[in-house]
């Protein structure tokens, strides 16, 4: 038997909690691989603040991937898991070898209020489907990514 007769969802209502769940995974999949590469080429005066800092955000952005797609799983669907699939659905985009702390800051800003719009969103489709489980999920979400950009924007001032 499926997990939503089980959770009670219906599955004709939840496939755009899916659709926006799976395109979720491949943008935090790609924002992960950009963190980590921040992480790795920092360079300058702020670099122990940063690069410790870019470590953390990774790193939850890594439990944000896991606790995505288990959703999608829960909801009755897979996950993808390969890095060309999300590469070509992702809307952030891979940067390179990126030294400067302000260019990166500057990526991560423009992400985070990327995955803001987004979860937003996911979380008016997720309410109408009544997912709640998925709407609480997003609101923890934008909870943190908007003090974060509080955050990181009083930094960078």
């Amino acid at each position: 038997m499926k997990t939503l007769n089980y959770i009670k969802l219906e599955e004709s209502k939840i496939q755009n909690v899916l659709a926006s769940l799976n395109q979720l995974l491949a943008d935090y999949q790609i924002y992960y691989s950009n963190l980590r590469g921040f992480h790795w080429n920092i360079k300058g005066r702020d670099f122990f603040v940063l690069h410790k800092q870019f470590e953390e955000m990774y790193n939850n952005i890594a439990e944000k991937v896991d606790e995505v797609a288990e959703r999608i799983l829960t909801l009755g669907s897979k996950p993808s898991n390969k890095y060309s699939d999300y590469l070509k659905k992702s809307n952030i985009k891979e940067v390179d070898h990126i030294e400067n702390g302000d260019e990166a800051l500057a990526n991560i800003l423009e992400s985070l209020s990327y995955f803001i719009v987004s979860e937003r969103k996911l979380l008016a489709e997720a309410s109408e489907a009544g997912d709640e489980v998925t709407v609480a999920l997003m609101s923890d979400y934008l909870k943190e990514q908007e003090k974060l950009v509080w955050m990181l924007t009083a930094y960078n001032s």
